[in-house]
């Protein structure tokens, strides 16, 4: 089976993690410290906090921003449900926002309709790896005095007019999952141009704890914390941290070879008029964290059937991106909302193999089967 995604892990990895636990120092101290640097400077922005996950990012990046009971959050449906329930954990609502239909990200001009009094930030994704709208949404949000946030879980070194996603954000954050484009095993990142927001988030992320034990290593003198506010134990390891400290070297390596095989895929596959494949518009450089090709009106073959013949022909393939007003804990507040662009690009797209190393074998195999499914 040629698996839909896999991590790029070499020994460097495992041989930096074993010395870290060998260290005897394995939960947050100096590694820690180290990536959130290098990932600062990698991305050539202000602040870097790391944290376990992704998700716990978000929820601290909301409670930062001071969102809270009976505000609004515009944000798309069409993105994994993390990017919603974000809201949700500081008692927000969710508004969801139309995309567009080739990015897959949010529609500027819809998000701006579902703007209300009770409205306190627009959350944009950076879906798939492609960058979002960013200069437009930031003169949007001043118009109306919200909040820019970023969920750029899957744009870990995409590049937009030239500079990388997070490099110049007030708060965006990144996912070192192993299906994004370096990971940590679990982890996630949150960047900010904010000192505020930087101490901030080092305090919540860590019990509201005014001392870390890394600063009364760096000490060496009886230090006494105090909990300065009720916080959370989302902290990542420094086993995790030394992975990603080996992962973020080779970044741009895998980006680049990831992209040759995203533009290999566009390249066979273009000439099949019954699908549409990614776009990126001048500015935009996308990480491809994921290649999704969207099955259009003209083919005859229905989606899951596809999905299940390439499974069958050993190529794991998955449904594209899902719409969170669609899933049981949202299906009954929303039942009443459409969003036909972002409901048929979730039925009927799917997510097909891109990882890296792909050997040729497999890339032309992915190719070839993709065209016998249209009857190319």
């Amino acid at each position: 089976m040629i698996p839909i995604a896999k991590p790029y892990i070499t020994e460097d990895e495992a041989r930096s993690a074993y010395e870290t636990i060998l260290s005897g120092w394995i939960s947050q101290g100096r590694k820690v410290e180290e990536f959130e640097k290098r990932f600062s400077e990698y991305i050539n922005g202000g602040y870097a906090v790391a944290v376990s996950n992704c998700t716990v990012g978000l929820h601290l990046m909301m409670i930062v921003s001071d969102i809270g009971k009976g505000d609004e959050v515009i944000c798309p449906s069409l993105s994994y449900i993390a990017t919603a329930n974000s809201i949700k954990y500081v008692g927000a609502e969710p508004v969801f926002a139309e995309v567009e239909p080739y990015s897959y990200n949010i529609d500027i001009n819809h998000a701006e309709k579902l703007i209300t009094k009770k409205t306190k930030a627009i959350l944009i994704v950076h879906q798939i790896g492609m960058p979002a709208n960013i200069d437009s949404f930031k003169i949007l949000c001043e118009k109306y005095n919200l909040k820019l946030l970023e969920d750029a879980a899957c744009a870990t070194g995409s590049i937009y007019n030239g500079k990388r996603v997070g490099s110049d954000s007030e708060l965006a954050c990144f996912s070192f999952h192993p299906r994004k484009i370096i990971t940590t095993g679990e982890g996630g990142m949150i960047t900010t141009t904010s000192k505020k927001h930087y101490e901030r988030l080092k305090l919540l992320r860590q019990q509201g704890m005014s001392t870390s034990a890394i600063d009364r290593a760096k000490t060496g003198k009886p230090l006494f914390e105090e909990h300065l506010e009720i916080g959370y134990n989302y902290r990542m390891t420094d086993i995790q941290a030394s992975i990603g400290l080996r992962q973020l070297e080779k970044l741009d390596w895998i980006i680049k070879q990831r992209r040759e095989i995203a533009l290999r895929y566009i390249e066979e596959l273009k000439g099949i008029d019954q699908i549409i494949l990614p776009t990126e518009e001048e500015g935009y450089i996308s990480n491809y964290q994921s290649f999704c090709i969207y099955i259009n009106e003209r083919s005859l073959k229905e989606r899951n059937d596809l999905l299940r013949n390439l499974i069958d022909l050993g190529i794991e393939a998955r449904r594209g991106v899902m719409t969170s007003h669609t899933e049981p804990p949202y299906r009954n507040q929303f039942k009443n909302i459409k969003l036909p662009i972002s409901e048929k690009l979730s039925d009927r797209s799917i997510l097909i193999p891109l990882y890296v190393p792909m050997t040729e074998n497999e890339i032309e195999q992915v190719i070839k089967n993709i065209k016998l499914q249209f009857c190319y």
